[in-house]
């Protein structure tokens, strides 16, 4: 076929690799992002010539992962838009699907070659093609038809596997779906931080994280401040680091307990993030005037410039800022580049990695960012906020809140079960 790029938005496609740790049946059908299916050739891990295509690359449970498998994983992830280290992203994903099989094979369940076709049939309806055009797509970017069957095969096992493992546990009681209902009307929790968010790369790694440690060691408030414009790498450091009051609920997860637990004029200790490390200082917390908002999708748009945080790079973001109004106009700006520049990802609130919500967190929609860096600090990350969809919560909904509970529950199982059996493993790369 003549190949053409295809940029079709999906929801949830790339965040399978990026943080999907499970696949019930809405996930299969609720994948999106930007995908860009772009021919590549000779993209990915490579080994030595000493070592054949289809030797260890690493071992999990004796178990091995090919240095095809690699090569494989990671050109496919790269005709998907996947951002960041895709070799690395790679990595963690085979030997996560290594534990998985490994699990898997200790019982009876199986898949069919009907369910496998079904399976790339649906995966392939989100870019508009068939799945004989699909696949001869990705064979032209150098995918072969094995990687994306036994991708989506993997998927159907876990699902299924999942799915009888955890689903009963996960489903929440009438009377935790009472207590979520209630909690969504209380008013919102909302802080006032100062940040210092100081960039990392292989090589500053060490030094970045002992200026973290001596700026959480500070005592008051003209030091953090201080610090900040020194140091931050956000764009609140001209003024001292200081951020306008945030709704908690905005913020990643795993940091609201974090600030619960502060009181007001307390630094806290180093947040790493990837390819940063973030300290924070709590100036005042204060119940919000409006009820606790829940939020079922964010969506938001990366664009990726080339020169990590140099003045070039820098000048190019804010300019472009100061160009468009909204995420649609990104389009117009990356027309006639590579589409791996620009990704779009329209995604629920957990699956966001944590350095990217954070910064979501302080903006409203059209507001945009250009704090974070990927490729080791190599690449600037434009990031602009598109939408918040809040999630329904009056008396109707009780039947969408209770499905909200149960795949947030879903998740936390599955997540916990993967981390023990990758903690338990023995996982070695040759």
């Amino acid at each position: 076929m003549q190949f053409k790029f295809i940029t079709q938005r999906l929801s949830n496609l790339v965040g399978i690799f990026l943080s999907a740790r499970y696949m019930t049946k809405k996930a299969i059908s609720g994948f999106g992002v930007m995908v860009s299916l772009t021919l590549i050739a000779g993209f990915g891990p490579s080994p030595s010539q000493a070592q054949s295509l289809f030797s260890p690359a690493i071992l999990v449970n004796d178990q091995a992962v090919t240095w095809y498998e690699l090569d494989q994983r990671t050109k496919f992830l790269k005709l998907l838009g996947a951002p960041g280290d895709l070799e690395k992203l790679a990595r963690e994903v085979l030997i996560e699907e290594k534990l998985k099989i490994q699990v898997i094979a200790e019982t009876e369940i199986e898949v069919s070659p009907e369910q496998i076709e079904a399976g790339i049939a649906e995966f392939s309806a989100r870019t508009e093609l068939t799945p004989s055009q699909f696949i001869q797509a990705l064979a032209e970017g150098g995918v072969a038809q094995e990687t994306i069957r036994d991708f989506v095969k993997m998927g159907l096992l876990w699902r299924e596997y999942a799915g009888a493992r955890f689903l009963e546990d996960a489903r929440p009681t009438d009377a935790e779906i009472d207590r979520a209902i209630a909690k969504d009307k209380e008013p919102e929790v909302q802080v006032l931080l100062s940040e210092i968010i100081i960039p990392v790369t292989p090589q500053t790694e060490d030094q970045a994280k002992d200026l973290a440690r001596q700026i959480s060691n500070l005592q008051r408030g003209d030091e953090f401040a201080d610090a900040a414009r020194r140091f931050s790498a956000a764009q609140t450091r001209e003024n001292g680091g200081e951020m306008n009051w945030l709704t908690l609920g905005k913020l990643p997860g795993g940091l609201r307990p974090m600030f619960l637990a502060m009181v007001p004029g307390e630094i806290s200790k180093p947040v790493e993030l990837p390819n940063a490390i973030a300290v924070f200082r709590l100036r005042a917390i204060r119940e919000g005037s409006t009820p606790r908002p829940r939020y079922a999708q964010i969506d938001y748009a990366s664009y990726f410039i080339a020169g990590g945080r140099s003045p070039e790079a820098l000048a190019v973001a804010a300019a472009l800022r100061d160009r468009i109004d909204v995420c649609n106009d990104l389009y117009g700006v990356a027309k006639g580049q590579p589409p791996e520049v620009l990704q779009r990802q329209s995604v629920t609130p957990g699956s966001i990695p944590r350095d990217v919500a954070l910064e979501l967190a302080k903006l409203d929609p059209g507001e945009a960012s250009w704090v974070l860096t990927t490729n080791n600090g190599q690449t600037l990350r434009f990031l602009m906020l598109c939408e918040r969809t809040t999630a329904r919560t009056d008396g109707s909904s009780r039947e969408e809140v209770a499905r909200a509970l149960t795949e947030q529950n879903f998740e936390l199982l599955a997540n916990a079960f993967l981390a023990r059996l990758e903690a338990d493993a023995m996982i070695i790369d040759r």
